[in-house]
């Protein structure tokens, strides 16, 4: 394990009323600005921007609706900081195309381009990045009753088919995502953050996102989403040992602190 990159810290940003653990605290354009300089300052690498809760039980909002939120603070964001990546976290096709003429770098569809296929040409057009992640049903039912023959390989089957998709749009740079909480129980979401290193034969970069996720909140008893922080952050540290190379997190100040840690002992 000595001498492993840390991996790359993306910040959430959700410019949202309802989202789970943070709903309406950056829905107004300042104070989504102010917690992307914010978290550029704390270290991040990635911001990752999105307009539409996928909370379980949420519903989508309007193309229109998405846009108002989201391609304001690009713009603004990007006039701000022209190096730190921004991704966009979105399954419309609209709502991609604009935010990359913003100046997005990265597509983060969390329907693995079940929702609109059309995104890996255009992500692969304009020479950027696509983030595939697996969940089952969609956001309003994914929770209700999630069911796997094996919940590794199946989730290993779908990445492997939409890579395939996005290599053959010709994408350049490809990042799966497991999709923990999406349509997951605790014990299944358990036994593919334990069998993370077995997605690493898609030749992809891994993203994990565990951040303030309900089932920290199960195995620790811990109801209020943001109180899970620590809980992320001592998983993560966990999970260095794992070929993970982005995490996704709210708390970007505490994981680039492990950051810091980890390199000072050659982790």
């Amino acid at each position: 394990m000595e001498n492993r990159q840390f991996p790359k810290i993306m910040g959430i940003l959700n410019v949202t009323p309802d989202s789970f653990s943070d709903g309406g605290q950056f829905s107004s354009f300042n104070s989504a600005l102010d917690r992307a300089l914010e978290m550029i300052s704390e270290g991040v690498d990635i911001i990752d921007i999105g307009g539409e809760s996928t909370r379980p039980g949420s519903l989508p909002v309007s193309v229109n609706v998405e846009i108002k939120r989201v391609i304001p603070l690009i713009e603004a964001l990007r006039f701000h900081n022209v190096s730190t990546k921004i991704s966009i976290d979105t399954t419309k096709y609209e709502v991609a195309k604009l935010a990359i003429e913003a100046g997005a770098d990265i597509i983060n569809d969390i329907s693995g381009l079940e929702n609109d296929v059309r995104l890996a040409e255009l992500v692969s057009t304009n020479n950027k990045g696509l983030i595939l992640m697996h969940m089952q049903q969609k956001p309003l039912t994914m929770q209700l009753n999630p069911n796997y023959d094996d919940v590794v390989q199946d989730v290993h089957d779908f990445l492997e088919s939409k890579v395939k998709i996005a290599q053959e749009a010709s994408v350049k740079e490809i990042i799966i995502d497991i999709g923990i909480g999406f349509g997951k129980t605790l014990e299944q979401n358990l036994s593919l953050l334990k069998n993370i290193n077995s997605f690493e034969d898609l030749g992809c970069e891994i993203l994990v996102g565990i951040s303030r996720k309900n089932f920290l909140g199960k195995l620790l008893n811990i109801d209020i989403p943001q109180d899970r922080d620590i809980a992320t952050t001592i998983l993560h540290s966990i999970l260095l040992t794992k070929n993970i190379n982005i995490i996704r997190v709210h708390n970007v100040k505490l994981i680039n602190q492990l950051k810091i840690l980890s390199k000072s002992i050659n982790f």
